[in-house]
């Protein structure tokens, strides 16, 4: 394979294991943040623990996702030398911005978090939970804002083969950003609620501290109701920039080739398969007038096709692209659903430790609900970054011409270093993560006093020290 095959393969498997990580560090920060609240407000020792015990998982993925996150940072350098040279006036600073605004205050206040629990008062503590949960929102802006960016480029002007800045706050706020980011921030929540979910449904499905799960459970659920319905919203609309800004990738996501004529509305493909050889798709049920609907919001809204658009300049891979969008759809409304169940029960009184036991199929729905959300990341991933192609920085630099000039063999070797090294990591994650949902919460953990009437010494309290509170 060529060196420009190599790359993007290379890249791609970077860029989709390091994404497992902070998704879930995301949304988890912000449920440690309000389970920490929750302890302040109500006095109830169990949110105190549930934040010990939830903080185990996010150091966990905070720690893999660092890891696998810097060969990314370099491997603009290394494979994709020509892009960085010629959109690094805007891409590098958005990336140093990243590093400088985001990761810095998220490491910065992670020391206080995890290990400051009777070393400061309550509220610093909290205040340094917030800025962790904001560190790593913000960590998704940046991100986002750079790959938004190369979806859609505005804010300055090709010049000498390079990129030149001439308006910020339009590059920043490109028509993509608003959408993306929304969509993005929201999924992490979504994959952290399901995977909080989850766990909470499979303690209680085992008869494990059903009252201490609960909580948490109920939690996810109210956060859920929320979340789950504007993540549909924010779908739609991320869809249809997408449609109006590269139409190309929304046909191919599609499988729609020809446009529509005026006065008459495009068919929606509920199944098909799409060939870009054929120009055409193989086979393929659908829906009258339903995609200019979904695309447009009106019945005969206009919809350019695959056909209209020269084929070197088609994503490729159609398929691939075509089935990852419907299965992201599809968990979407899963969740959505899967709320909607949980509020039925919790409105029929269920949800109570000596009722919910005999609802074990919906605890097994609620289990089986944990890898939907990287799933539908991943599939999101690949819709997004798949479906820009033949472009690096649309419309403007093409992916052939923004790689490095390397040989396939040295290509061929890094790529197999770091499946060798992420598969290390992801081992190392499963011994861990085993290990901490095995030994579970513990529930006897005594929280330090709120309010303090002198500095604490926890050599001379009464209570032992926790292990998490050792340096």
């Amino acid at each position: 394979m060529s060196a420009l095959v190599l790359s993007r393969l290379q890249f791609a498997l970077t860029a989709m294991f390091h994404i497992l990580w902070p998704v879930l560090t995301i949304g988890l920060s912000l449920f440690l943040v309000l389970n920490e609240s929750l302890w302040l407000r109500t006095r109830d020792p169990d949110y105190y623990r549930h934040a010990r015990f939830w903080a185990k998982l996010f150091i966990l993925n905070f720690g893999i996702g660092v890891a696998s996150g810097v060969p990314l940072e370099f491997e603009f350098g290394t494979n994709w030398a020509p892009f960085a040279r010629a959109m690094g006036n805007f891409f590098g600073n958005i990336l140093g911005f990243e590093g400088a605004m985001a990761f810095m205050l998220e490491a910065g206040f992670l020391g206080i978090m995890l290990f400051g629990w009777r070393r400061v008062a309550p509220k610093i503590h909290l205040f340094a939970t917030v800025m962790v949960a904001l560190g790593a929102s913000f960590s998704a802006f940046w991100i986002m804002v750079a790959n938004s960016w190369m979806q859609s480029p505005a804010g300055g002007i090709m010049r000498g083969g390079r990129f030149i800045v001439t308006s910020y706050t339009q590059a920043i706020f490109n028509p993509y950003t608003l959408w993306s980011v929304g969509h993005m921030w929201f999924a992490c929540l979504e994959t952290s609620l399901l995977v909080i979910g989850a766990l909470s449904a499979y303690y209680i499905y085992r008869g494990q501290a059903r009252s201490f799960f609960l909580k948490s459970l109920k939690l996810v659920i109210l956060a859920g109701l929320v979340v789950a319905p504007l993540q549909i919203f924010l779908g739609d609309g991320s869809g249809r920039v997408v449609f109006h800004y590269q139409p190309a990738k929304g046909a191919a996501l599609e499988g729609h080739w020809h446009t529509n004529p005026r006065g008459q509305g495009a068919s929606w493909a509920l199944v098909a398969w799409p060939s870009q050889q054929a120009q055409k798709n193989l086979w393929a049920i659908k829906i009258p007038d339903l995609l200019s609907l979904l695309a447009t919001h009106r019945i005969t809204g206009r919809v350019i096709g695959l056909k209209s658009i020269p084929r070197r300049n088609q994503p490729p891979l159609l398929p691939l692209i075509f089935y990852a969008f419907r299965l992201m759809v599809l968990i979407g409304f899963y969740v959505f659903g899967l709320m909607l169940w949980s509020l039925w029960l919790w409105w029929r009184k269920a949800l109570h430790p000596d009722q919910v036991d005999r609802h074990r199929l919906w605890l097994k729905a609620w289990i089986a609900a944990l890898p939907l959300g990287y799933v539908a990341v991943e599939c999101g991933w690949i819709v997004r970054e798949v479906g820009r192609q033949p472009w690096i920085v649309n419309g403007i630099l093409r992916t052939s011409a923004g790689v490095s000039h390397l040989a396939p063999g040295t290509v061929t070797f890094s790529l197999l270093g770091y499946l060798l090294l992420y598969g290390v990591l992801f081992v190392t994650f499963g011994v861990f993560f085993r290990r901490i949902i095995h030994q579970g919460p513990d529930l006897g953990l005594i929280p330090p006093p709120l309010h303090p009437a002198h500095p604490i010494d926890t050599t001379a309290s009464g209570t032992p020290p926790h292990p998490l509170d050792e340096p």
